[in-house]
């Protein structure tokens, strides 16, 4: 327990110092750093201007780690994020130039402005933290966390993520506008001096791998497993839905369940923990079918028909 809670409450600081910069915006801060302490990747899908790019700035800037910041564009190449061969004169031969995904926290903003030859550069990495080229596989430094941003209003000029490139993200989560309070409270802050500027590192590189590591130590209960399981397979069934979320699902949301209770400061999940995530851990695995669109259903409506339908158990 004492583990547990040394990550909560570093975990509450990276929340606390990103909320200097992000205002009103608990929730997404919150889901955000549940994905880096789950060892997955988020993607932070909204409308321009709401600060997502910010989001993934400040939390860079909260961990003693690694950035990088990679802005997709129609002419970017796979070369351009994984590396490639370059000729030395001075060694004459050819020799490997690390590309950006070489870091531990790798900002993809717009990512959908990217071909999906050059988006697909990304699932080896993402999936198995590791570069091949060439026959020749290069593992990348730990934490390796991914945040990618993207405008989903904005169609000229985009390609839209394929599935398998969405499954690889942990969470999708979206921010919305803020209240007028909220907004008032902005333009306070940045009256002088954008706070991004005085975000101060409040963990090390070792803490998050150690954090990462205390959170599998969370217990699920066998039933919220079971629960778990059935909220997952009843995607596959559903008659709005042209296909449900895969096994994978199913481990986000017990990793992610499992990071938010550590979050909380918690040595056990709830199943408040397991409802709380969903939304974000399954909508964007979910395939609709063309009636769904034609009666403006989405995946989140979805999700909430399901837990609203199955029964919650009781945990000890």
């Amino acid at each position: 327990m004492e583990e547990i809670s040394w990550t909560a409450e570093r975990a509450r600081a990276i929340v606390e110092e990103i909320e200097t910069v992000i205002v009103g915006k608990r929730a997404a801060v919150e889901q955000v750093v549940t994905g880096l302490l789950s060892g997955g990747h988020v993607l932070i899908e909204d409308i321009p201007g709401v600060g997502k790019t910010m989001l993934a700035k400040a939390l860079a800037a909260c961990l003693g780690a690694t950035y990088r910041r990679v802005q997709f564009t129609p002419d970017l190449l796979p070369a351009d994020i994984t590396g490639t061969y370059i000729f030395s004169q001075k060694s004459g031969e050819f020799v490997f130039r690390e590309g950006p995904v070489f870091t531990n926290i790798l900002l993809a903003d717009e990512i959908n402005r990217a071909t999906p030859k050059t988006q697909a550069s990304l699932l080896e990495c993402m999936e198995e933290f590791q570069v091949t080229l060439d026959g020749t596989t290069r593992q990348l430094g730990r934490p390796f966390f991914v945040i990618a941003t993207e405008n989903p209003i904005e169609y000229r000029g985009t390609y839209p993520l394929p599935e398998a490139q969405l499954d690889r993200f942990l969470l999708r989560i979206h921010m919305g506008y803020p209240t007028p309070e909220e907004e008032v409270a902005i333009l306070d802050r940045q009256m002088k001096e954008h706070p991004i500027h005085s975000v101060r590192p409040r963990v090390q590189r070792e803490e998050v791998l150690r954090m990462q590591e205390r959170v599998r130590d969370v217990h699920l209960d066998a039933s919220l497993k079971h629960y778990l399981v059935a909220l997952v397979a009843a995607t596959r069934g559903h008659p709005m839905l042209a296909l449900g979320a895969s096994p994978r699902a199913s481990l986000a949301l017990t990793r992610t369940s499992q990071a938010r209770a550590a979050l909380h400061g918690r040595d056990f999940v709830l199943p408040d923990d397991l409802k709380a995530l969903a939304p974000a851990v399954l909508c964007h695995r979910l395939i609709l079918r063309p009636e769904a669109r034609a009666r403006q259903v989405d995946g989140a409506d979805i999700v909430a028909e399901l837990l609203e339908q199955l029964p919650v158990p009781a945990v000890g």
